[in-house]
């Protein structure tokens, strides 16, 4: 799979992967002021953004994905910093290649298998999410905001309505609007995406202290609980967990110059 990707900056390499319905233009700014330091590449994966689409949408495809990237680019030892499902590859990749971490920065996701939680599950919001995406249908939409009125019939935040639009794209050929994620896809792959890279997937690995490792939670959001720590703890009994108040999941969008300065805690 070969990956679309930016490069900014000169430096050690530090490489960003985003999350769920993400791309690469999501985290432009803070990439832009990470290459102050560092030589830092932003990815799309597989079946978001500008990469190819795949009927595969594992988290070991996406862990291969990121090994052939540092292959081709020569990248023999690097930061990673990844955002919610891009957390987790980045913690599956460093599980199976920790001679190449430098240093893990996971952005508001734990390693827990999200599919177990009674209330509130990511995997019924998602689920609705991608739903309502199958179901538009770009025959009939003229503007953008045409996909926004039809996303909003069933999905009622409008954060999460702004955020997904930016996946709207217009195709070359027909010149028609199109999403530029998968949907079909990750709809498919749903399951793995919310529930993988779990405590039992890292038994074997366990502790893990061959590299730093630091947690950055937005306050607002539910994707590390409190209960939570204790499981961080263990699996990276070395690591740090740094809070952002005033912070949802979004939160390098959120709070960029706290989201920078837990950053640089680390790096």
């Amino acid at each position: 799979m070969d990956l679309f990707y930016r490069k900014e900056g000169k430096g050690a390499p530090l490489v960003i992967i985003h999350g769920l319905y993400g791309s690469s233009d999501n985290w432009l700014n803070i990439g832009k002021r990470l290459a102050e330091r560092y030589t830092v590449y932003l990815i799309d994966q597989r079946n978001h953004g500008r990469s190819p689409f795949s009927d595969e949408h594992t988290f070991d495809s996406m862990k291969e994905d990121l090994n052939l990237f540092f292959e081709k680019h020569g990248i023999e030892k690097a930061t990673l910093l990844g955002h919610s499902m891009g957390g987790k590859t980045a913690m599956w990749f460093a599980a199976d290649y920790p001679e190449k971490i430098e240093k893990l920065v996971i952005a508001d996701i734990a390693p827990k298998d999200y599919m177990q939680l009674k209330e509130d599950s990511q995997f019924y919001l998602h689920q609705n999410i991608l739903l309502a995406m199958q179901d538009i249908d770009f025959n009939e939409i003229e503007i953008r905001n045409d996909v926004e009125e039809r996303l909003a019939e069933k999905i009622d935040d409008q954060r999460i309505r702004q955020f997904l639009l930016k996946n709207v794209a217009k195709d070359k050929k027909t010149k028609r609007y199109k999403w530029r994620i998968n949907v079909e896809v990750l709809y498919e792959n749903l399951d793995e995406i919310v529930s993988g890279v779990n405590k039992s997937w890292l038994e074997d690995r366990i502790p893990i202290t061959s590299y730093p490792v630091i947690f950055i939670r937005g306050m607002k959001s539910r994707y590390i609980l409190p209960e939570d720590e204790k499981l961080i703890k263990e699996i990276y009994p070395e690591a740090t967990i740094v809070d952002i108040s005033d912070a949802g999941h979004w939160l390098h969008a959120e709070q960029p110059e706290k989201f920078m300065k837990a950053v640089m805690l680390c790096c």
